[in-house]
């Protein structure tokens, strides 16, 4: 299990933590559960959720298990800087779905002294890496990769096997177009 363990927490030291995983992996419920500790705690916090993900809800971050918390939809990073208040806690989920300004924002968030929670797949459906998650993995002080359970054998799963016929990168879904499965057996069906 991910220990959090945040060094000079107390003091007005920013920093970037990054959940990254397959789809069905729990990232979410993971950004969720960070979040309500930061509530309970009465830190000030901001979510964000881009407007394409509109799955479950159109302004709610929602996980695939049902739980929710209230989010800010926006269309671009930079609504992010222009929305904060200074926040002590600002959190995106699906930040694949970001352009590559959403990492000069976390940047700029974390040398402001605030606690940046990012949530994304960390590859597409080729198994490639997703927009801009590998600069926000590099930036990170923290990293937690989930995993899924393959549905095909039972081991972890890391891939996000996409059992629909479109081709285009982004294809919001569930479970309707999608299906985690491990190396061995994404491999099998490889594209």
């Amino acid at each position: 299990m991910f220990l959090e363990q945040f060094p000079n927490e107390t003091r007005q030291n920013g920093w970037i933590e990054v959940v990254c995983g397959s789809m069905f992996s729990g990232k979410t419920e993971e950004l969720i559960r960070r979040l309500r500790r930061a509530q309970f705690a009465n830190q000030p916090l901001l979510l964000f959720k881009p407007v394409i993900d509109d799955r479950y809800h159109e302004e709610d971050v929602v996980s695939h298990q049902g739980t929710s918390l209230k989010a800010i939809p926006v269309r671009h990073s930079d609504e992010i800087l222009t929305t904060w208040a200074k926040e002590k806690v600002v959190a995106i989920d699906e930040a694949q779905f970001f352009d590559e300004g959403i990492v000069d924002v976390a940047n700029t968030l974390a040398k402001k002294g605030v606690r940046v929670i990012l949530a994304g797949l960390d590859m597409d459906y080729k198994g490639v890496p997703f927009g801009p998650m590998p600069q926000l993995l590099c930036i990170a002080e923290y990293v937690t990769k989930v995993h899924a359970i393959c549905v095909s054998c039972g081991n972890l799963a890391q891939f996000s096997h996409r059992t629909a016929n479109e081709t285009e990168q982004v294809l919001v879904g569930a479970t309707e177009k999608y299906k985690p499965l491990c190396r061995a057996c994404y491999n099998k069906i490889a594209h």
